[in-house]
């Protein structure tokens, strides 16, 4: 028998939840393959298992938050043939249970039963199950759970209610119960109830990574004091360089040439140059990085997160964009590791790629200043007193006012937009 345990993705995380379990009891698993998923203060991943053979026991259901180390799963090492005996060895538990549940439903159904009774017997209820079971004075021991042995879900809860509500509509509520109640009770539990029961409104609970984006931006708020400045940059050479390039760049290096890097390697210079923008403050001190680590936001389907890139002031353009090309892939295939998003100085959020012209982002703490680059559009404009058309970006620098004032900032962003203006570095 094999023990899975939580592992410990860097050495300042000492917790991660488990967030979703990729193999139910019973099933088999080749080494290596991906076993469940994980989330932390750093990074989400997925966890491959540590040995072949078949998933005997899971010890930490979905949701739950553990230490490093913590004893998750047992995998019973061997042929898929000890499925069957894993299976039976895991059911038990709800069969049981199941006998007896009638003979209380059918002596008292009007009596309401402690909660604690009914959960167990259902098996393991999810936060949000309870939480609706509190707020509506529901009886989770006159539900019959659908889940994996005979949990109930959220729908089963949800169809009770609507249930519930039509039943309370079409029957006359007994006469020892004061008139008003009646109405207050079906306004309590039908909270879905309209036209058909169909329900108003559904609840879910915040995913982990949405909690941890919630926890840092509030925070990132409440620290810093912040103020967003914007400039416009003609981006026309930059743009004709790439129009070029693009082909024999994809042909060449396997994935497609953007504007990012372009804006990257402009901020990197520009670091240089106000190295009180590469810094953090630390009390009542302000902490000077030596390395350039640029992060780069990347959206994923229900968040984002923002790897880095390690000294990006010693990298070209083909170099940075190999660089984001693989965090980004690696970020929304969950293998990052947490170097992969540690050590950041300084931050880009290229919100142009979803067609936004500009935005004022959020600054990612302990740093001091954000980049954010837009879209880059045509659009005509007045040179020398005649129009042509250019194509223009926007940037916007979010900077921390507790040590950057607003004249520092306008020269920075007026140096990256220097170098991207009068663009001269080749990129094949």
């Amino acid at each position: 028998m094999t023990d899975v345990v939580m592992p410990q993705m860097g050495e300042s995380i000492v917790e991660g939840t488990l967030t979703k379990w990729r193999k139910k009891v019973g099933d088999a698993v080749e080494r290596d393959e991906p076993l469940f998923e994980i989330s932390t203060d750093k990074v989400d991943s997925e966890i491959p298992s540590p040995s072949a053979g078949v998933l005997a026991e899971i010890l930490v259901e979905e949701g739950k938050t553990v230490s490093v180390n913590t004893i998750v799963a047992r995998i019973q090492e061997g042929d898929a043939g000890a499925a069957p005996a894993a299976a039976a060895e895991a059911a038990p538990a709800p069969v049981p249970a199941a006998a007896p549940a009638p003979a209380p439903v059918a002596a008292a159904p009007a009596a309401p039963a402690p909660a604690a009774e009914p959960a167990a017997a259902a098996g393991p209820l999810s936060p949000l199950v309870r939480k609706m079971a509190r707020e509506f004075n529901i009886d989770l021991g006159q539900i019959r759970g659908t889940g994996a042995g005979g949990r109930i879900t959220k729908n089963d809860v949800e169809s009770y209610m609507s249930a519930q509500a039509a039943r309370t509509m079409a029957t006359p509520t007994p006469a020892a119960v004061p008139a008003a109640a009646p109405s207050m009770a079906t306004t309590t539990v039908a909270v879905p109830p309209a036209s058909g029961g169909a329900a108003k409104f559904r609840v879910e609970p915040l995913s982990t990574m949405r909690q941890k984006i919630a926890e840092h931006m509030v925070a990132s708020k409440r620290t810093s004091a912040h103020v967003t400045t914007v400039h416009k940059v003609d981006m026309t050479r930059v743009a004709k360089m790439r129009d070029r390039s693009k082909a024999e760049f994809q042909a060449r290096h396997g994935f497609s040439l953007t504007f990012l890097p372009f804006v990257t390697r402009a901020a990197a210079e520009a670091l240089r140059a106000f190295p009180i923008f590469n810094a953090s403050i630390d009390g009542t001190n302000v902490i000077y990085h030596n390395e350039i680590n640029i992060g780069i936001a990347v959206a994923l389907e229900n968040g984002l997160i923002v790897p880095v890139i390690h000294h990006a002031d010693e990298r070209n353009v083909t170099g940075l964009q190999r660089a984001i090309v693989d965090l980004s892939t690696r970020a929304r295939s969950k293998q990052l590791k947490p170097d992969d998003v540690g050590g950041g100085t300084f931050s880009i959020s290229n919100f142009g790629s979803f067609g936004s012209i500009f935005a004022t982002p959020v600054i990612n703490q302990p740093q001091v200043a954000i980049l954010g680059s837009g879209a880059v559009e045509k659009v005509p404009v007045v040179i020398d007193d005649a129009i042509a058309i250019r194509s223009v970006m926007h940037l916007a620098l979010t900077f921390d006012h507790r040590l950057i004032d607003g004249a520092l900032a306008d020269q920075f962003c007026q140096r990256v937009k220097a170098i991207l203006e009068n663009w001269s570095e080749q990129v094949l």
